[in-house]
């Protein structure tokens, strides 16, 4: 039976996610939901992002979903370990790609730009333990509502990224880690604000995961005609012209 894959994120940055997943699995049908009426997770506690997820979760589930993509860092913190608990169907999340980024570590810093929800959380804590010399957190404020305006590359994000980043890159840096993916959009201002810093993220790698986990289950297909479908908790009217526009960008 042919079912989809669900994929969600407290706004429109999971479109990042949803991209490489079209492009990886072209036969594969997606249904992505965007909690815009709720973004950004990234400032509220983890007792609120669990209940916001766990809202979600339940739409998503009504539509027989084969798998699940947590497209957010601080999402996937606050509430995979529960959601594998109680559920049987493959759940994918993300974390900050810390661990890739050190090898691009040559004596400078790396600094990993995400939400404040993100960076306080115990799974954070975790893995800076055990791939984080030399990396320095940096809350990402205000950049998730630009992008939920569809302030990707004007005055208003540059304003915004100078005021975060400048003072940091005084120091030399070897890389920027893009810990939240409505950063991905934001790719061009910050190449502007921190020219010639690699910028690493962990879409892609999460698209692969969830092939092989797919593949492994005998759950991928191979044949047909794939696409999405998008959804959103906002005022539709406003959001998914919006999701859309950045399902084209990059």
């Amino acid at each position: 039976m042919f079912k989809s894959i669900g994929i969600f994120d407290s706004g429109v940055g999971g479109i990042s996610v949803l991209r490489d997943a079209v492009r990886l699995m072209p036969h594969e049908h997606f249904i992505f939901y965007g909690d815009n009426h709720n973004a950004p997770y990234g400032s509220k506690t983890q007792a609120e992002v669990i209940a916001l997820v766990d809202r979600v979760v339940e739409i998503l589930l009504r539509r027989d979903i084969k798998a699940l993509v947590i497209a957010c860092n601080t999402a996937t913190a606050a509430a995979v370990a529960p959601l594998r608990e109680r559920l049987s169907i493959p759940i994918i999340g993300m974390e900050p790609a810390l661990k890739p980024a050190r090898n691009l570590r040559h004596g400078g810093q790396i600094l990993v730009l995400a939400t404040p929800a993100t960076l306080h959380m115990e799974k954070f804590r975790r893995l800076m333990a055990l791939y984080g010399e030399g990396a320095v957190p940096v809350e990402g404020r205000g950049i998730v509502e630009c992008v939920e305006r569809g302030h990707v590359s004007d005055g208003e994000i540059a304003a915004v990224l100078h005021g975060l980043l400048d003072e940091h890159l005084k120091q030399p840096t070897d890389a920027i880690v893009l810990g939240c993916t409505h950063y991905l959009f934001i790719k061009e201002a910050l190449a502007a604000v921190a020219p010639g810093i690699p910028l690493v993220d962990g879409n892609l790698g999460t698209v692969r995961q969830l092939e092989r986990v797919l593949g492994g289950l005998n759950l991928l297909s191979c044949q047909g005609e794939g696409g999405y479908e998008l959804m959103t908790s906002g005022e539709p009217e406003v959001y998914l012209p919006l999701m859309e526009r950045l399902m084209r960008l990059g």
